[in-house]
């Protein structure tokens, strides 16, 4: 079966080209994306080739936040049928290492994670993906909220890890699209106060309009530890979350933590960061890292189906398929404006 998939053939040109499809294994449902996301991960190997040591073989296939319907399963396939329409978790680990039987999965040295070198993304017409990685969409969640699935489990995870209960203060440093659902997460878990910093305005209304009850532009000339004081008086956060990525938010972590409370590590940080040590023990602070995510899948669905999560804001910029180079340097070269990405496959 011909498809047509956009390649990524050198940093910042991707080209749709015509490609066969693959056979679906006997365990695996061949899936027609409807909505696909582009995350940052994404753009980082749009524009430079790689991450850290991780880096694109060419031609590469990006994308891995995905919703589609099925229109083909192997012969095995037992729990779904052509006309299913599913959100699928783009981590494909083995199955058999000890991280996977103990239900830590996301740990698998073996894991085949899509639009992460050497395994292919999903922009393009059709893909094969394991049966047990893709989860049934009900009728009341979009195949565009099904594609942010994903980025919902990053922030569902992270509060998980943060032990974040009803009546908790909560900073979010970073107002990216992993940022805005760790704030939706954390308003879901009950938190009472919910701090977001980032550079950009346009963030940060989104995240006011999110749930932030108070929001901080961190611009060089500005005092985080100052405005936290302010929101918290003076006792600092129960949990922070650092969510940009970013070394110079990563080092105001500890500051702004509360005695005993955690931080949490979620950003992808590839530099080394300097960190105050001395203001995490003399707290008896903790700190959590979140790889991904494991096990929250079906809660995330459930919680979008409910109402009490909702995510389709923070899709800002919808572009056609065949417009998918211009989406990449949109989301590039506008980080200002650029939320979240997404490629109608449609």
């Amino acid at each position: 079966m011909k498809i047509k998939a956009a390649r990524l053939t050198e940093p910042k040109n991707i080209t749709i080209e015509e490609t066969e499809l693959e056979e679906p294994k006997e365990n695996e449902v061949v899936i027609r994306p409807e909505y696909v996301g582009i995350c940052g991960s994404d753009v980082h190997f749009f524009e430079n080739g790689k991450i850290g040591n991780c880096a694109v073989r060419y031609p590469f296939i990006l994308g891995h936040e995905c919703a589609g319907t099925v229109v083909k399963v192997g012969t095995n396939v037992k729990s779904r049928k052509a006309g299913d329409r599913v959100t699928i978790e783009p981590g494909i680990p083995c199955g058999t290492c000890t991280y996977c039987k103990s239900g830590r999965y996301n740990l698998c040295p073996d894991i085949r994670f899509l639009s992460t070198p050497p395994y292919d993304g999903v922009l393009r017409e059709a893909f094969c993906c394991r049966e047990d990685m893709t989860y049934l969409l009900p009728d009341q969640v979009s195949s565009l909220e099904g594609a942010l699935i994903e980025p919902l489990a990053v922030g569902m995870y992270a509060v998980k890890k943060g032990g974040v209960r009803p009546g908790m203060k909560a900073a979010v440093l970073g107002g990216g699209c992993i940022g805005l659902m760790t704030l939706l997460a954390c308003k879901a878990a009950g938190a009472s106060t919910i701090f977001v910093s980032d550079l950009f305005d346009k963030r940060l209304e989104k995240a006011k309009m999110l749930g932030a009850t108070d929001v901080f532009a961190s611009l060089p000339d500005t005092d985080i530890l100052a405005a936290c004081n302010d929101v918290t008086d003076g006792e600092g956060f129960d949990v922070v979350f650092e969510t940009a990525g970013n070394k110079v938010t990563a080092a105001q972590t500890s500051g702004l933590l509360k005695r005993g409370g955690t931080i949490v590590m979620v950003g992808n940080i590839v530099p080394d960061v300097s960190f105050s040590f001395r203001n995490l023990y003399l707290k008896e602070g903790q700190i959590q890292s979140v790889f991904r995510y494991r096990n929250i899948f079906p809660e995330a669905i459930k919680e979008v189906a409910s109402g009490r999560i909702s995510v389709k804001e923070a899709a800002t910029d919808l572009f056609a398929f065949a417009d998918v180079q211009k989406a990449f340097e949109k989301a590039m070269n506008e980080k200002a404006d650029v939320i979240k990405a997404v490629v109608s496959m449609k």
